[in-house]
């Protein structure tokens, strides 16, 4: 492929993307790629993000102030990376409010990463899906400006959301992004939420559930197989919020009154 070619395919590159589509042209004579990425570098073509990760410049655009799509960028930083958690919420356009952090699935061990005041964070995939074999459960690949971009479903981000809320926002942005989602594949959440082998999350996944009902269709059926999951001694909901709680007897959670009322809600 022609180098400016692989540009206009690929807004959000990494040196080894580039390595790869331009292995079959090369031979004697052509420049090796890291110099091609160094000219193009050089004559404001091209973004230098991070060491070997780079960003297209339109022709006559600022490189300083080119807008660059924070998903393909989080979709780069690994080459096994699955978006997911709240910016899974946010590509799907289920997110209440938009984040400055955008986190996403590896088994590479990556640091942090910001860039024009975005913070990217790659954080390991679950235990259970690694022993298991199925860490791509419920992982879509999909468009982005023409680009695959790999996402957990909503199916699988309702869940991870719950059981880790630190990463979807808090409890307050987790409720009002979920609620914004018309429907879920119910048997699929289940199915996923049983495979994570944790009491304390089934249990969530089934409270939440339990408490949308009518607006999601739930019936007893989805949420025996949970119930019969669940911690068998109360767990907090939010360990970090054990003040103002109540007990909620057929999930063994304690819940914070905030929660249980929405108070949220009552913010005008």
């Amino acid at each position: 492929m022609k180098t400016l070619d692989f540009f206009r395919s690929n807004p959000v590159f990494t040196r080894a993307d580039f390595v790869a589509s331009t292995a079959a042209a090369a031979g004697r004579g052509h420049r090796t790629p890291d110099l091609l990425l160094a000219y193009y570098v050089g004559k404001g073509r091209l973004l230098r993000l991070r060491r070997s990760l780079y960003a297209v410049v339109e022709p006559g655009a600022n490189r300083q102030t080119q807008s660059v799509d924070p998903f393909l960028v989080a979709a780069k930083l690994a080459d096994d990376a699955v978006l997911a958690y709240h910016t899974a919420l946010e590509f799907h356009g289920k997110a209440y409010s938009v984040h400055e952090r955008l986190v996403y699935l590896t088994a590479k061990v990556v640091r942090p990463f910001q860039f024009r005041g975005q913070i990217f964070r790659g954080v390991p995939f679950p235990r259970a899906l690694a022993s298991h074999g199925q860490r791509l459960f419920d992982v879509k690949t999909l468009d982005r400006v023409g680009v695959g971009v790999r996402v957990t479903s909503l199916e699988r981000s309702l869940v991870d959301v719950l059981a880790r809320p630190d990463l979807g926002g808090g409890w307050e942005e987790v409720w009002r992004s979920l609620e914004l989602v018309e429907f879920f594949d119910l048997d699929r959440v289940i199915e996923y939420a049983l495979l994570l082998e944790n009491a304390t999350t089934a249990a969530k996944v089934g409270f939440f559930l339990d408490q949308h009902r009518e607006a999601l269709m739930v019936e007893d059926k989805h949420l025996q197989p949970l119930r019969e999951r669940r911690p068998r001694s109360p767990h907090y909901l939010e360990r970090r919020e054990r003040s103002d709680s109540r007990l909620v007897a057929a999930w063994n959670l304690i819940v914070p009154e905030r929660i249980l009322r929405r108070a949220w809600r009552e913010v005008l």
